[in-house]
């Protein structure tokens, strides 16, 4: 079988070549030759020089030498010649020495490389026309292009080449990470007569739409950014399960399936997976990539299994594949982790999710609406999540508290409490994952936490604001008394609360410790210490973990392991209200220590004409003055203390240098030189 499918993949290349060669009169005999032995090179190059694909798919434009170039052509025959990546009517067949100058200067010198692979620029018709509204090719110009080396892809500029194997490179996808893999068949061609791409994460292969960055374009959206979105879920899951399994997870928004399919390949047993989307084509495309990864469909609520949702070996997980439409699953079926990841805004999808959501279950909201969140479509943000936003230097982190609390006023009236365990935003997302506290009381805890912020327009200073005071008077600053008009403004209203439980997010770093997630592992442990608010880089792992909590002054709100937890936990049944009252009493019996709300950027306030120090000795500096200080990852560039923005300017001018010191001290030895 395998060398069939190289056959028929050499097939293509050599029907090509054979009809392009037929129109040259000239030189019929030596013609058919250089076709069989291009044919031949094709099928049996050199794949030690191969970073992906085979020899077999590699493109004729792919070279190691020009000589490779000038065999496909055959120049030391004798007679006319044709360009082997030209068509016809672009370049006409002609003498030798004039080929070769074709070859040298039109595609071979403007060609990109990598790991010893030369890509040259290819003329001939690859890229395969957009269709017209009647399913006919429009007839046009083909533009000239490159064909990729890792993953067969065409590009028409050299630049976008560049950056398109740099990000190969970055990802490590230059060995196998793509490929047309042969191990599993396609019914079906993808639209307009375009292949699958496999891309391959954490150990699993998705096939994705050439179109998949588009989601405009393609039902099957795939975003590769979001990577560590999908991380920080998958360890959030993990977690859930070493508190009780098995348990039910819903993967609301499937696409791809990347995220549920992770989540049953890594985590087996532990979790059962419903995958669902509203699309037909997202839902088919999902139970390809099932196959792909060797997981068996449990298939659709609405009818019996069918035949093709057996691969073939023995499967490794069971996944439930359904066409539906977020709302309606939500409210029909109960369980213990929810994930809601729409395009654009979650708020439509929160009334649902905590309709049946689980007592100390999870849900997990991203929301990838930045224009509103951070303050670039204030309209949008007021009709969406019910708040007044302006632009500040700490927009992200006011974006994730304006989730938080549309996520809490959600749960209140489902008469249910949120405990915040991680809210995390990014350059292209905002991801905020809680623990659902069921009952009235805890309702009412969280609504408490909802305040409104006052901010100070001229000097940035911040506070939350209390019932009963008025604007001007909260705030430590005086800019109000020193400057004309109103100077602060009300934000929100916002949560006020924590945004970090230290134990849980232990817990996630164990996690991606355990599944090898290099990635995520520094932002977990910025996130770690942004939650204790101190620059102690000691991280331990395991159970120990958890008795350290104390030491540092922050109590785990999260269950502890299996042994504490009863037998009904283990057997994954539900808690009774006795049971789910009492762990909830002992939670709010702790005294914790909360982070500071929001930060300070260093550059933001620093002084004009002083040389401030490094952020690591800044911090050193403040932690020596008696404040509690952190950095955070909202900003690279932003401290997180409990100092008011006056300590924090006055320690911030103690240590600034002035720039011109040497200067200065060089010009008053000059002038006391002279005056001597």
């Amino acid at each position: 079988m395998a060398e069939l499918r190289e056959a028929d993949a050499a097939k293509p290349h050599r029907e090509d070549v054979s009809i392009k060669l037929d129109n040259v009169e000239d030189a019929p005999s030596t013609t058919y030759q250089a076709a069989e032995q291009v044919a031949e090179n094709e099928a049996d190059g050199d794949s030690d020089t191969k970073p992906s694909t085979t020899a077999s798919e590699r493109h004729i434009s792919i070279q190691t030498k020009l000589k490779g170039l000038e065999m496909l052509a055959d120049l030391d025959g004798a007679g006319r010649k044709s360009c082997p990546l030209c068509p016809e009517e672009k370049f006409k067949a002609c003498y030798s020495h004039k080929l070769r100058r074709h070859l040298q200067n039109l595609h071979w010198k403007v060609y990109v490389e990598l790991q010893g692979q030369r890509m040259c620029i290819c003329h001939l018709p690859c890229r395969n026309l957009k269709p017209s509204l009647s399913g006919d090719q429009v007839s046009g110009r083909h533009v000239a292009h490159y064909h990729c080396v890792v993953c067969s892809v065409t590009i028409a500029r050299k630049t976008d080449m560049i950056s398109h194997l740099k990000r190969h490179i970055n990802k490590g996808e230059t060995e196998a990470s793509y490929s047309g893999s042969s191990d599993v068949p396609f019914e079906e061609p993808a639209p307009s007569g375009h292949a699958y791409e496999i891309m391959k994460e954490l150990g699993t292969n998705v096939q994705l739409l050439p179109n998949h960055t588009t989601p405009q374009k393609s039902d099957t959206y795939f975003n590769r950014k979001m990577k560590s979105n999908r991380q920080l879920v998958f360890c959030s899951l993990a977690v859930l399960t070493e508190e009780r399994n098995p348990l039910e997870c819903l993967d609301a928004f499937g696409a791809t399936g990347i995220m549920g399919l992770q989540w049953a390949k890594h985590l087996r047993n532990a979790i059962k997976v419903t995958i669902t989307d509203i699309s037909d084509t997202c839902v088919k495309m999902i139970k390809e990539n099932c196959k792909l990864n060797h997981i068996r469909v449990d298939g659709c609520p609405r009818g019996p299994r069918g035949p093709d949702s057996e691969v073939e070996g023995v499967p490794i997980a069971t996944v439930e594949v359904a066409k539906m439409d977020a709302n309606v699953i939500l409210h029909l079926r109960a369980f213990d982790y929810i994930h809601l990841d729409p395009y654009g805004t979650a708020v439509n999808y929160l009334d649902a999710a905590f309709r049946n959501v689980r007592n100390l279950g999870i849900i997990s909201v991203t929301s990838t609406d930045t224009s509103s969140l951070y303050a670039k479509s204030p309209n949008v943000t007021l009709r969406h999540y019910g708040c007044h936003i302006v632009r500040t230097e700490y927009y992200r982190e006011v974006a994730a508290r304006m989730v938080v609390a549309t996520v809490a006023r959600a749960a209140g009236r489902c008469n249910k409490g949120i405990e915040v365990l991680l809210a995390v935003a990014l350059e292209h997302f905002v991801l905020v994952v809680v623990r659902v506290l069921r009952g009235p009381t805890q309702a009412d805890e969280s609504a408490k936490k909802l305040r409104k912020l006052v901010h100070c327009q001229w000097c940035e200073e911040r506070l939350f604001l209390k019932q009963g005071n008025m604007v001007d008077d909260t705030l430590p600053c005086n800019c109000h008394g020193s400057l004309p008009g109103k100077t602060a403004v009300q934000l929100g209203p916002l949560w006020s609360g924590p945004l970090f439980n230290t134990g849980f997010l232990r817990k996630m770093l164990s996690a991606a410790v355990q599944h090898s997630m290099d990635d995520i592992q520094p932002l977990v442990k910025t996130l770690i210490c942004e939650s204790e608010c101190t620059t102690l880089k000691s991280f331990v792992h395991g159970p120990s973990a958890l008795t350290n909590q104390v030491e540092c002054g922050v109590v785990i709100k999260t269950l502890q392991s299996g042994e504490e937890l009863g037998p009904a936990d283990q057997s994954g049944k539900r808690k009774t209200g006795e049971e789910s009252g009492s762990v909830v009493k002992k939670l709010k019996s702790d005294v914790s220590l909360e982070h500071p709300p929001f930060y300070y950027s260093i550059h933001r306030h620093s002084i004009r004409g002083m040389n401030m120090p490094k952020l690591n000795k800044f911090l050193q500096y403040l932690t020596e003055a008696g404040f509690r200080v952190s950095r955070t990852h909202f900003d690279p560039t932003g401290v997180r203390t409990d100092a008011t923005l006056l300590k924090f300017k006055s320690v911030l001018t103690k240590y600034s240098v002035p720039t011109y010191t040497n200067a200065t001290a060089t010009q008053k030895s000059v002038s006391t030189e002279t005056t001597t």
